[in-house]
């Protein structure tokens, strides 16, 4: 039993010496400025600072709304970027939401199918993304609002398959954030900005008649 016991603690010794030597100089015994911010300090600073002004809540509110009036995704033949008559017309319907909202940034996320390797994938992804913004601003929409700058190539199927799938042949249009610049969000009226169009509609027509007799108009 004492020869069991003995044999456990060094063994527990052996163990813990090698723990530290793998773990290396903790980084508080470091000198300062030895270890370089990697980006991410701040980040939960930033966070909240957007939850708390409430443009977090903006980004997810509108979001929604645009996933719940309008086709996100187009899906594109195999190896392709070129827009097909559906793809078209979805973006359409995205161009004249995207005009709703002249304050807003949206990003185009290009994806593919598994087949083929990752690198000429990525690149694959990022021109379907392209596409889909050049046909958005033949539409009208501003290309300072639009970005394609991710393509997560085939890094995220919606099914996953190692061979071909439309449903991974996609792009999809996100709200993410707000124009740098756009003066019209510093108020704060988020909501306002969100819900501006069933505002505008939920007001009805006067029946008032003017002294000549013609209707007064509801922006007067």
């Amino acid at each position: 039993m004492t020869k069991f016991v003995t044999a456990s603690i060094i063994g527990c010794a052996i163990l813990a010496g090698c723990t530290d030597a793998q773990r290396g100089p903790d980084m508080f015994d470091l000198e300062a400025g030895a270890m370089v911010d990697g980006g991410s300090f701040g980040g939960a600073t930033m966070h909240n600072a957007l939850v708390q002004t409430g443009q977090q809540d903006f980004v997810v509110s509108l979001n929604r709304r645009f996933e719940a009036e309008v086709p996100t995704t187009i899906n594109f033949d195999f190896n392709s970027a070129r827009l097909g008559a559906e793809a078209q017309r979805i973006l359409t319907e995205q161009a004249y939401f995207i005009q709703q909202f002249p304050e807003v940034h949206f990003r185009v996320y290009g994806h593919t199918d598994l087949v083929g390797s990752d690198s000429y994938n990525k690149q694959l992804g990022l021109a379907r993304a392209n596409a889909a913004v050049a046909y958005l601003i033949s539409l009208g929409v501003d290309r300072s609002r639009l970005e394609a700058v991710v393509s997560f190539g085939e890094e995220q199927p919606l099914i996953v398959t190692e061979g071909r799938e439309r449903a991974n042949r996609r792009t999809v249009t996100e709200v993410s954030g707000f124009v740098s610049g756009n003066g019209m969000v510093l108020n704060g009226k988020y909501a306002q900005i969100v819900f501006r169009e069933y505002v505008e509609s939920a007001v009805p027509p006067t029946g008032l008649v003017g002294i000549s007799g013609t209707e007064v108009s509801t922006t007067n």
